[in-house]
């Protein structure tokens, strides 16, 4: 099934961006190879994944096809094919008049049963259907199939406002597609049943969903679910956006204002229109919002934190299960301390260790300058633990006679190992706190490639673009939060100098 782990390196793979908050992802997936698939209309359901009731596609004058279909899949998960293929393959059968209702609705059945396993074959062939074996394993497969998903739905998200229908159509049924694999991944449990005649009871083994799928992938659609209702809450909303080309080219001298006051001397870091002046600009009224509509605004940031914060400890728990691949291992330099810097090795041996203090003295200026820091920690901290380990296993073997004379040098030398990793642990740790929107270390990128698990892949992916998706409305909350106070701030000068 063309397991890629003897492919290429893992020094071209780190140049690959597997964070699902790119606006120009154009690598779609195979769920998302037709880009009209869903037409310009359909019904919208609430934002689980239950299958849309109610919509149909015409076939002719005289006959309706209730769509979509809902068709059985693994372990009894259910799917929802989109129904436009199988439509227009249904019309162009000949003397389609002449079939009878049973008939066609038999073969727009079969079209879609058609189209649902070349999508599922393009997944299991690790997206080559050339059969040469160059495809990429399951796990990744589906994967790099959600991550595209989101980023063509999603995007980066520069509007506060519900997504269109045909996307939010397009990703709760090929969520549901996905999703559905891991309906057979499974555990047995042992459980107690009642005799037919009630006297005593029996224990019998059953089957449930993984115990990390069990417990995480309904909360991941929790949060799913409370993403997009806080979309959908900015369906009527005082705000509105503008082209910020209009702003630049003079259209109006409150435009002209109101993008001085977004100027990178006063504006806050995290506000990036001032870098693309052609994304959308966010515009109050002349007075600003009212107190209730930032009094929302808050709770729903506040709300997208919470959310944040279980999509990040999800993703975190599920990396930190995966195997750390070879490929990873092998490429690490010999010494932490090489590896790490003077500077930053000074402060993790000194006597009095502060980790925000090191922090505060890093250039942290850039998202590159601080995954490059990211990365050293990291590769630092598994060259101590290969060392302690390595060290650890050779002691045991060497038996007791290893122990004369040596054995207040040995203790120390793993003491200070073990110092060191946790330090730089730490520091790894508060890096991530201080910094949610870091994309993926480059360990974090090689468990993901290498990983062969595809529930824990499911869980990464989904968490992960959870988590993008979170940042993404936080940071547009702030976009928004900024504009009305810089807004209402001119409006009370303006009222004074009159």
């Amino acid at each position: 099934m063309g397991g890629d782990s003897n492919g290429e390196e893992f020094d071209e793979f780190k140049s690959c961006s597997l964070s699902a908050d790119v606006s120009e992802y154009e690598s779609l997936s195979c769920f998302s190879s037709d880009d009209d698939i869903y037409g310009n209309g359909g019904a919208v359901s609430s934002p689980n994944y239950s299958p849309i009731v109610g919509s149909s596609v015409v076939l002719d004058s005289s006959f309706r096809v209730p769509a979509p279909v809902t068709l059985p899949v693994f372990g009894g998960g259910r799917a929802v094919v989109p129904p436009r293929k199988a439509a227009e393959a249904v019309s162009k059968q000949p003397n389609r008049a002449n079939f009878s209702d049973v008939e066609l609705l038999d073969l727009f059945q079969s079209t879609e049963v058609e189209i649902m396993k070349e999508r599922f074959a393009k997944l299991l062939l690790g997206e080559d259907t050339s059969g040469g074996g160059k495809g990429v394993c399951t796990a990744l497969a589906i994967s790099n199939a959600i991550t595209n998903l989101s980023a063509t739905v999603f995007g980066e998200l520069w509007k506060l406002e519900p997504l269109a229908p045909q996307k939010k159509l397009m990703w709760q049924q090929e969520m549901e597609c996905l999703l559905c694999v891991s309906d057979s991944i499974v555990e047995f449990i042992s459980s107690e049943q009642a005799f037919p005649d009630g006297e005593g009871t029996f224990e019998v083994m059953v089957t449930r969903p993984r115990f990390d799928l069990y417990i995480n992938l309904p909360a991941l659609k929790k949060l799913d679910a409370m993403l997009l209702n806080m979309l959908d809450d900015f369906s009527e909303s005082e705000f509105y956006y503008v082209d910020g080309s209009v702003i630049i080219s003079g259209s109006g001298s409150d435009d002209l204002e109101t993008h001085s006051l977004s100027s990178p001397s006063v504006r806050p870091s995290s506000i990036r229109l001032e870098e693309k002046l052609w994304l959308p600009f966010p515009k109050v009224p002349p007075n600003g919002l009212l107190e209730s509509v930032t009094n929302k605004l808050q709770q729903c940031k506040e709300w997208a934190n919470q959310v944040l914060k279980a999509a990040m400890a999800i993703n975190s728990s599920v990396l930190a299960e995966m195997e750390i691949p070879d490929v990873y291992l092998d490429s690490l330099p010999k010494s932490g301390r090489a590896c790490l810097g003077e500077t930053i090795y000074h402060f993790l041996a000194a006597d009095q260790f502060s980790p925000d203090r090191l922090l505060d003295y890093l250039e942290l200026s850039s998202e590159y300058a601080t995954l490059e820091i990211a990365d050293r920690i990291e590769a630092a901290i598994h060259i101590w633990k290969q060392k302690f380990l390595k060290r650890h296993t050779n002691h045991t073997k060497a038996g007791r006679s290893s122990w004369g004379g040596k054995v207040k040098g040995f203790i120390g030398y793993m003491e200070k190992k073990k110092l060191l990793a946790q330090r730089a642990e730490t520091i790894l740790q508060n890096l991530r706190i201080r910094f949610p929107g870091l994309p993926q270390t480059a360990l974090d990128m090689a468990k993901i490639q290498y990983n062969k698990d595809v529930g824990k892949s499911i869980l990464e992916s989904y968490s992960r673009v959870m988590e993008s998706l979170a940042i993404n409305i936080i940071a547009r909350i702030d976009d928004l939060l900024y504009i009305d106070d810089a807004t209402k701030t001119r409006a009370l000068a303006y009222v004074g100098n009159d």
